[in-house]
């Protein structure tokens, strides 16, 4: 009688270990899968406004283009950047930002050697709007790289890197645009 009790008390103390162990891999699962929907949402938010930024972009070329001259390959190039950024992943994204920021910086640079250009409106509202893109790109990045971190501390710390690697997943990449932040564009025409 004694030992039927025992017996099922510790049926009873498995079972529970059993179904906390369960809750506590699915918790861990559906946290990863959180962090990589937030990471990928992020990341659409971020081709959205670079895609924004190249429009404005490819605008002021065209504003511009009556005072300096351009060459053909840069609005191509505009335009290649333009359809990349749809599909772009964060190491694809770090190559736009770069050649795009050099691309804005030679439009800022052609702007101060023409005082006309300088005031006209549309080309100051399209580099006023550019320059709140690039706040909203870099919140974005702020935001991106946030969940990167929490998610690659997880695929590092036991115990939920065990859940991550059966679950097949792979570490997130970061968004590394602070090294074109720190150099100057390189601007020639």
């Amino acid at each position: 009688m004694l030992g039927d009790i025992i017996g099922w008390i510790i049926l009873i103390v498995i079972i529970l270990v059993v179904i906390g162990l369960v809750i506590w891999a699915v918790g861990i699962y559906n946290r990863f899968y959180s962090l990589k929907n937030s990471s990928e949402a992020t990341l659409g938010q971020i081709r959205v406004a670079m895609k924004k930024r190249l429009d404005m972009i490819e605008q002021l070329l065209g504003a511009v283009k009556s005072y300096a001259k351009f060459e053909q390959d840069t609005l191509t190039r505009v335009t290649a950047m333009r359809a990349a950024v749809a599909t772009a992943g964060p190491g694809d994204l770090n190559k736009v930002e770069a050649e795009s920021r050099s691309i804005f910086g030679r439009l800022l640079a052609v702007a101060e050697n023409y005082p006309d250009l300088k005031t006209a409106s549309t080309v100051t509202n399209l580099m006023g709007s550019v320059k709140d893109l690039e706040n909203e790109i870099s919140r974005q990045r702020y935001t991106y790289n946030n969940i990167s971190q929490e998610f690659n501390t997880m695929m590092d710390t036991i115990p939920s890197n065990i859940i991550g690697h059966l679950i097949h997943l792979n570490k997130l990449e970061y968004l590394q645009f602070e090294e074109a932040i720190a150099t100057a564009p390189k601007i020639e025409f």
